[in-house]
């Protein structure tokens, strides 16, 4: 039953007010959108924008820049007759406008217009005014029900963003959004930005806009997915699209613009508004009569593109009939109690044709198998046998070609299932992920755990090709997981995502990701509940760099190919600058920030290792108080423990928060987020050190070789091409464990071993050609000291001597004492790694007779 409101209008001039009207709407318009991730709700209903640009047009006499009511509540109406239900408005609407809107359940998404194509920071006054204005702007329409946001500008042009400088401009749209919330507290706030200033960072907005003019499918998908990822955990809308039917047709501008809608809600936009609805088009004090973007006339008569745009809503966000094979969802779960109702709950809502879920109980004591039980799921109960078993048991058990895992403290998006099932059918991804949000509600600590590094983040290669999904979302081809014999049962708590991403993407296959395939994922809401999942993530680590020790270097630490996408990412401190490609005097189209390099220095206060340096730091400074010239290790021990200190607050400086809160309120929480940042590390490193992933840790068998530099020969009967010899040596290194590294295209070596962090080996081969295919292999190999190595034991050795000098005999036995041990272990690695070398030349020659 429709609900009537009579909406009050004061303040407002007569010409602005038209008619009083009584507004009839429905539960679409009685309350306020929000925005939750990666879309927008009114209450619990997501809302998909289906929505049309609406102006400007020439001012009246008396300075309204809209049609008469009349003339609006007839093109209101047609807009709802055609399943459109946003109007995007390019100046502030008058109130009565926005009652028409209501009455025919429209929401507005209002723009509030400036002098933006001007130099405008160029003076102050003028910029205290642009904001002063914002602000009653937004107070003029505040708490009306039919405002979707508001929009604190339009493509400031790149020439005006180049000519103040990124920052500034950043700095002042914060100031415009701040006013914007001062004037409609409630509302959601947008500035909508275009490819040609995409590299604007403006985190603190309530959902991102992006004015998008690609007439290509393939294009439009791919800058979409470069969106998503740039915008991270919010909504994206695409606040204008079209084509001209003047010089392209009246019948490409329907397929055109039918596909663009299409495309835009697949790549998980939150929706589109499309210019615009009438050919009538006032800019700049004069009438457009030489573009036709709407999609009616300036008469108003629908064109072919208006019933294109109509179907294209109807199907949001895809087409019914698919296809949409049968998805097995696995939820694993051990005393999941507290929160897998949560998670039974979200799936029983989604919206997708054909699903079945499998909770696989692994040895559960408390309620879990009994809460399962009350839903139309199927539950497998076993003994505990850890997190890769029970993933191993919900795929096996999956009728599914597709099997979609979500973990118990996670629910989904109502969409999850079409998004990750529209990846795999458009690619030949063997597996596809998407993003995990932190829900509201939580609890403050749970906001600073999701604002702090070791979450659970996705690793991209490109905007679609993932490194690594985790696994609280991700799903895969049911034949790839039989071809690889499913998870690895070593992994019992963490590391089976990462290892099961590895051994597919060894097989030559490719996994994706997809923006909008989302899941709510609760995250520790204790500190101690987060230091005790980090020290599990550190064991994890352990593991795999036992399993994969190549992919590790000599510290320990794993490098990503990819570039890790989510919340609370530790900051680098950098040397350099952001730099932003403009093109030749900033005329490029599509002009992107570029984030520099970390270099090696700067990037090892990110490694938990690093707290080992400070504690061996912290020694020698106290050793200082016996023998004053070590004191001067004082200020580096400063400088060291100042470094991971700056990457905190700076990473909590960037945290984001709820922006109801008072600033006192986000000083607690950043002050918590920052002690987070440093108690990370500090737990993974407790892990790693506990199981085995330590800098000083040796792979491989305890083959000893002295090292030094020897000559080796391999006789064969048979002949072998070069890259066939050197690949049989590699193998037979790494089937002793040890790490193996190829020498490049510029290097004297062919294969390097590595002993350890201090000593590794490198060995060279030539071939002789003796006729009749024999050759005779000569391998040459020798030590070789890390600089890390040598120079700490001449660092030592000096000091010692220095010690010896002063005659203060005990700090000189101590330092010697420590200048032997590191040249001991170089050489003992060095050792390692020759015994190795000679263990897989001697066993090729062996199996060669």
């Amino acid at each position: 039953m429709n609900t009537t409101i009579a909406f009050r209008v004061g303040g407002l001039a007569s010409s602005e007010r038209g008619p009083t009207t009584e507004v009839e709407h429905g539960s679409l318009i009685s309350q306020r959108v929000r925005a939750a991730g990666k879309f927008l709700y009114v209450g619990d209903e997501k809302l998909w924008v289906k929505g049309i640009t609406y102006g400007t047009f020439r001012p009246d006499p008396e300075g309204v820049s809209y049609p008469e009511p009349g003339v609006v509540d007839k093109d209101f109406a047609m807009m709802h007759a055609n399943d459109i239900n946003v109007v995007r408005t390019y100046t502030v609407p008058p109130r009565w406008l926005l009652d028409t809107a209501a009455r025919h359940g429209l929401r507005v998404m209002v723009g509030l217009a400036w002098e933006q194509h001007i130099a405008f920071l160029d003076d102050r006054r003028r910029a205290r005014l642009i904001e002063r204005r914002v602000r009653m702007a937004a107070r003029t329409c505040s708490g009306h029900p039919a405002i979707l946001c508001y929009a604190i500008g339009n493509e400031i042009p790149a020439p005006i963003v180049r000519w103040h400088g990124r920052r500034p401009i950043e700095q002042f749209l914060e100031s415009l959004y701040r006013a914007a919330k001062a004037g409609d507290p409630d509302a959601l706030v947008t500035y909508v930005n275009y490819p040609t200033t995409e590299y604007l960072q403006l985190p603190f907005l309530d959902l991102a806009c992006f004015n998008v003019f690609l007439e290509s499918k393939e294009h439009l998908e791919r800058y979409i997915a470069r969106l998503q990822n740039l915008i991270g955990d919010r909504p994206l809308l695409l606040a204008e699209i079209g084509l001209d039917s003047r010089r392209n047709g009246e019948a490409a501008q329907a397929t055109n613009l039918a596909s663009q809608v299409r495309t835009a809600f697949a790549a998980g936009c939150a929706g589109v508004a499309v210019f615009g609805w009438t050919d009538e088009w006032h800019r700049g004090g004069h009438d457009i009569l030489d573009w036709d973007f709407g999609l009616t006339t300036r008469e108003r008569i629908p064109k072919r593109a208006l019933t294109a745009v109509h179907h294209a809503f109807k199907e949001v966000p895809f087409p019914a009939q698919g296809p949409w094979p049968l998805v097995s969802v696995v939820v694993c779960s051990y005393n999941g109690a507290r929160t897998i109702r949560h998670t039974l709950e979200g799936l029983s809502r989604l919206d997708y044709p054909g699903y079945e879920v499998i909770v696989v109980d692994d040895g559960s004591t408390d309620a879990t198998p009994q809460i399962a039980a009350e839903y139309d799921v199927r539950v497998i109960s076993t003994e505990n046998r850890g997190l890769s078993n029970a993933r191993n048991t919900g795929w096996q058990a999956a009728t599914g070609e597709i099997v979609a895992y979500i973990d118990d403290d996670a629910y989904p998006d109502p969409h999850w299932l079409k998004y990750l099932v529209a990846r795999f059918h458009n690619t030949q991804y063997v597996g596809v992920g998407g993003p995990n949000v932190a829900p509201p509600g939580d609890g403050p600590i749970a906001d600073c755990v999701a604002n702090a590094p070791g979450g659970p983040v996705h690793v991209l290669i490109s905007d679609w090709e993932a490194e690594h999904i985790p696994g609280c979302n991700m799903a895969f081809r049911r034949s790839a997981l039989a071809a690889v014999g499913g998870f690895d049962p070593r992994f019992r708590a963490a590391g089976d995502d990462v290892d099961i991403c590895w051994r597919l993407q060894e097989r030559g296959w490719e996994i994706g990701f997809h923006a909008a395939a989302m899941v709510w994922h609760h995250r520790r809401n204790s500190i101690r509940a987060y230091w005790k999942q980090q020290q599990g993530y550190g064991k994890a680590e352990a593991l795999l760099e036992e399993k994969w020790p190549e992919r590790y270097n000599a510290l320990g630490h794993l490098a990503w190919k990819g570039r890790l996408y989510g919340k609370g990412l530790t900051e680098p401190l950098r040397a350099g600058r952001w730099r932003i490609y403009h093109g030749r005097w900033g005329t490029a189209l599509f002009q992107s920030l570029y984030e520099p390099a970390t270099g090696t220095l700067l990037a090892l206060p990110l490694m938990p290792e690093w707290y080992l340096v400070i504690a061996f730091l912290a020694v020698l400074s106290m050793v200082g108080f016996f023998w004053a010239p070590l004191l001067a290790m004082l200020p580096v021990l400063g400088m060291a423990v100042a470094a991971p200190v700056a990457q905190a607050v700076l990473s909590a400086g960037k945290a984001s928060f709820s922006a109801n809160l008072s600033a006192g309120q986000r000083l607690k929480l950043r002050t918590v987020t920052a002690l987070l940042h440093l108690m990370q590390p500090m737990a993974r490193l407790i892990g790693r050190l506990r199981h085995g992933l330590t800098p000083w840790r040796r792979r491989g068998p305890a083959h000893l070789a002295f090292p030094r530099w020897r000559n080796l020969s391999i006789w064969s009967e048979r002949w072998r091409a070069p890259e066939q010899w050197i690949g049989t040596i590699e193998g037979a290194l790494r089937g002793q464990g040890v790490v193996v590294r190829r020498g490049g295209d510029y290097d004297r070596w062919d294969l390097e071993v590595r002993g350890g962090i201090l000593g590794t080996v490198r060995t060279r081969m030539a071939i002789e050609e003796h006729g009749a295919g024999r050759q005779l292999l000569r391998f040459r190999l020798w030590p070789r000291g890390s600089w890390a190595g040598i120079g700490l034991t001449l660092v030592f050795a000096i000091l010692s001597l220095w010690a010896a000098r002063e005659a203060d005999w005990a700090a000189s036995l101590m330092l010697a004492s420590m200048t032997a041990a590191f040249g001991i272990c170089m050489g003992q690695e060095c050792a390692y790694g020759a015994g190795a070398v000679v263990c897989a030349i001697e066993d090729t020659k062996a199996r060669l007779k």
